[in-house]
């Protein structure tokens, strides 16, 4: 199972909801929360860069008792700059100019394009075990990450829920009483690309329509903005996605878009 997270904000939990949350702090993204020895944790930081898109600033890993930074094109670990291919006590760490791998034999991969998409797939032994902008892994959706016993919270007050207390950080907790606009004008756009021929092999692989109301609340958000982060983050998302549930996502790139 997968949990990611893409483009403008977007997060996929491992059961499945998909919600928007704009947080610029220090997040728990994933992390095993059992009481005892936790196995793993995985914080992400964004940051607007000069387009004032979100992408990912630092990822920071632990891995049983291995500490791992990582930059775009750089990756610390225990705080000494190491050269990839990197393999030490069960934790592999790949990278080229695209992607980011790392392989951890407790049951985790992450992969990461070092820009906006991050995506960590953990084996079912941790079901129920873990915390984060991820939830807790128990296969059903809403519940306990969205609906808590009677206290039910939207995805800006679940995200604000997730951030890593530093005394020195300066960042501004999101407003939970925005509302998301709806977007509804862009949908037949949205629809038209993410049902192109390229995608024939996605089309039942995956839930189209949470990717269609992630691309509408793209183009909402980049306010008819022609540019390429507004489409192509999503879609490079549900690529992604099709691609790992085993699909073959045909060449949807094109010398004009994307």
């Amino acid at each position: 199972y997968v949990c990611s997270t893409w483009g403008n904000n977007h997060f996929k939990t491992f059961d499945g909801d998909v919600y928007q949350f704009p947080g610029l702090c220090e997040y728990n993204f994933v992390s095993d929360c059992r009481e005892a020895y936790k196995e793993f944790s995985v914080h992400i930081q964004r940051a607007l860069n000069r387009n004032g898109h979100p992408e990912i600033q630092y990822i920071l890993m632990k891995i049983k008792d291995i500490m791992v930074y990582l930059k775009p094109n750089l990756v610390v670990v225990d705080g000494r700059i190491v050269k990839t291919p990197y393999y030490s006590s069960g934790v592999l760490i790949e990278s080229n100019e695209i992607y980011t791998k790392i392989y951890a034999k407790l049951g985790m991969a992450l992969m990461w394009n070092q820009q906006d998409a991050l995506m960590v797939e953990l084996d079912n032994k941790f079901n129920n075990h873990t915390c984060g902008l991820c939830g807790d892994y128990n296969g059903i959706q809403i519940y306990n990450e969205f609906i808590n016993g009677d206290a039910s919270y939207n995805s800006i007050t679940y995200g604000n829920m997730q951030k890593i207390s530093k005394p020195t950080a300066k960042c501004e907790d999101p407003d939970e009483t925005q509302a998301l606009p709806s977007c509804n004008e862009h949908r037949d756009e949205c629809l038209r690309l993410l049902t192109s021929p390229a995608f024939a092999d996605c089309r039942l692989r995956l839930n189209l329509e949470m990717y269609i109301q992630a691309c509408m609340q793209d183009k909402c958000a980049c306010n008819g903005k022609e540019d390429s982060f507004c489409l192509c983050s999503t879609i490079s998302e549900y690529s992604r996605q099709c691609s790992h549930a085993g699909g073959r996502p045909g060449e949807w790139r094109t010398q004009n878009f994307c």
